[in-house]
């Protein structure tokens, strides 16, 4: 009973300041979509395919190594390493200079991923210039191809394919969609913490409810809260009822 007196509670709490919740709520969400549309910048991805392969002697045997094939598999974690370090980053930087970033921010611009169990690694660069984005992780595939040759003294690196420079995808952010769900749950979380903390610090006494809760005694009167409509409408109904019978001013007389 205590619990779905205090659900009541909370109910009652949320429907006295509903409007305040809605328009905060509101608010947030068109802010987040003003600023997704107009405000953040528009990023592109690119991306290219690096293979991790057996080298040119084995397959030139036409045998399938899988001892190989796991070695390779299980080097994939050490290339994704290699290829952020300065000693892919600063070449592709002096050999590049027209793509205008230093290592740090190519570390920052390129991420590595894979597919479990395979021998497949995927980069990915996202800039505001979608030729740039690809210009960059083209160079960074091609460096990491010539440099793991001397790094591991190894050639089981192939590059899949290439990212395509005259392409014209969309923007991969923002995702606007994404933003407004994000800013929707997110500002009615704050607003409804915010009404339910406002009331909690609120000890002022309103209702008889909180006399009988807080002092535990019965009300014997209250004093309700008037509007400036009724308090002029009450003067006038005892204006016209304090008048007695015979009074001149109430006499009229006709011709």
């Amino acid at each position: 009973m205590s619990n779905e007196l205090e659900l009541r509670q909370y109910l009652a709490i949320i429907r006295k300041k509903l409007v305040f919740i809605v328009v905060f709520v509101a608010v947030c969400v068109i802010a987040a979509a003003v600023y997704s549309l107009y405000f953040k910048d528009k990023l592109y991805e690119a991306s290219t395919k690096i293979i991790v392969n057996q080298s040119q002697a084995q397959l030139a045997t036409g045998q399938l190594d899988l001892n190989q094939i796991n070695s390779n598999i299980k080097m994939i974690d050490t290339y994704k390493e290699i290829i952020k370090t300065p000693a892919i980053l600063d070449k592709v930087a002096a050999q590049y200079p027209d793509l205008g970033f230093t290592p740090t921010q190519l570390a920052r611009k390129v991420s590595v991923s894979s597919v479990n169990n395979t021998q497949v690694m995927t980069l990915v660069v996202q800039d505001v210039d979608y030729r740039k984005a690809a210009e960059t992780v083209n160079a960074i595939s091609l460096i990491f191809q010539e440099e793991i040759q001397h790094i591991f003294q190894v050639e089981n690196v192939s590059i899949l394919n290439q990212a395509k420079l005259d392409g014209d995808p969309g923007p991969v952010s923002p995702n606007v969609p994404l933003n407004i769900a994000i800013a929707f749950v997110v500002s009615l979380m704050l607003a409804v913490g915010a009404v339910f903390l406002l009331e909690y610090m609120d000890d002022t006494i309103k209702t008889e409810d909180d006399v009988r809760e807080f002092l535990g005694q019965p009300t014997l009167a209250m004093i309700s809260r008037t509007s400036a409509e009724e308090v002029e409408t009450t003067k006038q109904a005892k204006t016209t009822s304090n008048y007695r019978a015979g009074e001149l001013e109430r006499v009229t007389i006709e011709k």
